[in-house]
């Protein structure tokens, strides 16, 4: 095999764009230069990494495997780049942290603050996505760092506890279902609800619940976080599922109020992931140690 990193990035970047001539200019590379090299990756290995049409490119069977190394090999030399340029220098870099819903907006926004200011060095790629996707990055090496629910399939990987987030049904004080006791989900299906944004991971997370059970969530309204979600609740816009500990940093109020779920991925624990902790850079090691230190 004779090819390099910028091969490797060059590679990546056309899968991303779908086209050669984007992934190109991605790589700051001419069109022409961005084809030999691929021309080349493909005579080095004796056999076709992409399919052309006239849509652009999708990768072969084998173009997937190489994507596959290719990320978890460039995401290796920046370790090293960043381990061996700033070593003398204490913790440098940035870290890739995933996480869903609940753990972006209930507990990450202290400790993550406070985290930076004792490390002015470092920089944080946060981004909020289902557990399930969460996984799949980090097995791909797309990610040093994950916060998922207990609910999915964690092989392959190393987890360590982070936080109880039990799941909760909030509802108008005057609303059918308010009569104390805890409910089935599929009891609260026929009734409206109020939703998070849909690309929000818990909105995706319930709505696949349902489908589970063969039925829909009737979503009257969305709203972008928790806070406005309770609010719309308060006046009587619908139901909503959301994190307890979005709801104990809020004052008691008359007009709605919690029950639980019986359902068991409602009993959830998020938990902090990597493929191995062991083996992370100073500076992720560093995070991972912070985020669980309670």
């Amino acid at each position: 095999m004779h090819f390099d990193l910028t091969d490797l990035r060059l590679y990546l970047h056309i899968l991303d764009t779908g086209n050669i001539t984007a992934g190109a200019a991605r790589s700051h590379l001419s069109l022409a230069a961005a084809s030999a090299r691929v021309r080349a990756m493909e005579a080095s290995l004796g056999i076709e990494l992409l399919e052309r049409g006239r849509r652009g490119v999708t990768p072969t069977s084998a173009g997937q495997a190489l994507a596959q190394h290719a990320r978890v090999l460039l995401q290796h030399a920046e370790h090293l780049q960043q381990d061996l340029g700033e070593y003398a220098r204490g913790v440098k870099g940035r870290v890739r942290l995933l996480c869903n819903t609940s753990a972006m907006t209930e507990y990450l926004p202290e400790l993550l603050a406070d985290f930076l200011k004792a490390h002015s060095n470092l920089d944080i790629d946060l981004q909020e996505l289902p557990s399930s996707r969460i996984t799949h990055a980090l097995r791909q090496g797309a990610s040093d760092l994950g916060i998922i629910s207990d609910a999915v399939d964690i092989a392959g990987l190393e987890t360590r506890p982070f936080r109880d987030d039990p799941l909760v049904l909030i509802l108008p004080s005057e609303h059918p279902l308010a009569d104390g006791r805890p409910l089935n989900f599929n009891e609260t299906l026929g009734h409206d609800y109020v939703g998070l944004n849909a690309s929000s991971a818990l909105a995706i997370y319930l709505e696949e619940q349902a489908l589970h059970s063969g039925r829909r969530m009737h979503i009257r309204i969305r709203a972008d976080g928790f806070d406005g979600v309770i609010r719309m609740v308060a006046h009587g816009a619908g139901i909503a599922i959301v994190p307890k500990a979005a709801i104990a940093r809020r004052p008691p109020e008359p007009s709605w109020q919690w029950v639980s779920l019986q359902e068991a991925w409602a009993q959830r624990s998020l938990r902090l992931c990597a493929r191995r902790f062991d083996n992370l850079p100073a500076y992720a090691k560093a995070l991972a140690t912070h985020l669980t230190a309670r």
